[in-house]
């Protein structure tokens, strides 16, 4: 298998990420997938789609859950409205995760993703019980359909996410790598950070930012690749240090903007493309 592919966040019919059409016409060939909605995820759409990747040349690597009613205004409007942490959507938002996840094995995919929301940062939190057993709860449904579960980071510390994933003590649990949401979030030096969760990462998120003058109170500003300060370069030589080679998924959060959002991700595929030849 080639040595870090570049692939991209990619969309069907809910509005994230680019549309298959273009991620074909930029020479991608691996996606991550946003979940379609819940009338789009049946068997014969799932069929209709594998014929439709197949013309494209296209494969899916993860098939990411995300829920209506989220919201990332703000740091606090993700504390409040993310992923399955607030308690008032948990329930309905497990049973719409496991869905994603039968789907994603209809398409054939072994991995699902999703940003769990913010876990409580002190384990004596009465909620931070809560969390561990709706994760295992998704992650027993995902190892009977023979799937990992991905959690995207960001609103985490590194120690934290490392702690978390030993409490929930589930082989099948995950990261997908994200460097620039520990910088829009204000949780860590990204690089420091993969070195530390280093074992868990299965994927990753090629998305850069810039720190926020006040970190973990306000939001970085997320940039094009290579004009933050992640460092492009670096994240590159840690994930070799990792032994991670695997799909390089470049992730430019500007769907409403898609000429520009095209155009953004081709000179970023360029510099991983250069950075790819630099390293050897």
């Amino acid at each position: 298998m080639e040595k870090w592919p570049i692939g991209v966040f990619a969309g069907v019919d809910a509005g994230l990420g680019v549309k298959l059409e273009v991620a074909r016409e930029l020479g991608i060939r691996t996606v991550q997938l946003h979940a379609p909605r819940r009338e789009s995820r049946t068997p014969q759409r799932a069929k209709d789609f594998l014929t439709k990747l197949d013309e494209l040349g296209i494969r899916i690597t993860v098939v990411f859950g995300g829920f209506e009613g989220e919201s990332y205004a703000d740091i606090p409007a993700v504390i409040e409205t993310v992923g399955l942490v607030p308690p008032a959507t948990r329930a309905a938002r497990t049973r719409e995760m496991k869905e994603i996840a039968d789907f994603a094995r209809l398409l054939g995919v072994d991995a699902v993703g999703l940003h769990l929301g913010f876990v409580p940062h002190d384990a004596g939190d009465s909620m931070y019980g809560d969390i561990i057993a709706v994760t295992r709860e998704l992650c027993d449904h995902c190892e009977k359909l023979d799937q990992n579960v991905h959690l995207e980071t960001g609103q985490e510390p590194a120690d934290l996410l490392l702690k978390f994933i030993g409490d929930v003590d589930c082989d099948n649990l995950f990261v997908n790598f994200d460097p620039a949401n520990m910088i829009l979030y204000g949780c860590g030096e990204p690089i420091a950070a993969l070195k530390k969760v280093g074992k868990y990462v299965r994927s990753v998120h090629c998305k850069d930012a810039r720190w926020a003058k006040n970190p973990g109170k306000e939001w970085g500003a997320e940039t094009p690749l290579g004009e933050g300060d992640v460092g492009m370069e670096n994240f590159l030589r840690a994930l070799a240090e990792i032994g991670y080679f695997g799909p390089l998924t470049i992730e430019r959060e500007i769907p409403q903007e898609p000429k520009r959002q095209k155009a953004e991700i081709g000179r970023g595929m360029k510099l991983l493309h250069e950075l790819k030849a630099r390293m050897g």
